[in-house]
């Protein structure tokens, strides 16, 4: 049974959101924000899941990459799951080609 006190450290499991539900302008705001671009390069150049949250070198706090991150997940662009203490990463390269076919290739041009 899921803890819903709230309490004990639990986090509640990331919600995600379908690349086919994304309309073209949430992607591109998604991916507009340099620190969330830097996110979708590092993720797409490692193994899915092998990437925790604090593992990726931004300029900027927890609360700002917990809403970088939150902003990637409405987008389509990434899926989260918990690994032990670590919430861990993989870029849904191929769900979001699907939606829009050559974004992704061209977001990761450098």
């Amino acid at each position: 049974m899921p803890n819903e006190s709230g309490g004990g450290g639990h986090r509640a499991a990331p919600v995600h959101t379908d690349p086919a539900e994304v309309s073209v302008l949430t992607a591109l705001s998604a991916v507009a924000d340099p620190v969330r671009l830097q996110l979708i390069r590092e993720l797409a150049g490692s193994d899915d899941w092998s990437r925790s949250c604090g593992s990726f070198d931004v300029p900027v706090g927890k609360a700002a990459l917990s809403h970088h991150f939150s902003v990637l997940r409405g987008a389509g662009l990434v899926e989260q799951r918990d690994q032990g203490p670590r919430r861990v990463n993989r870029l849904r390269r191929e769900e979001f080609e699907a939606r829009f076919p050559g974004l992704l290739d061209l977001l990761l041009r450098e």
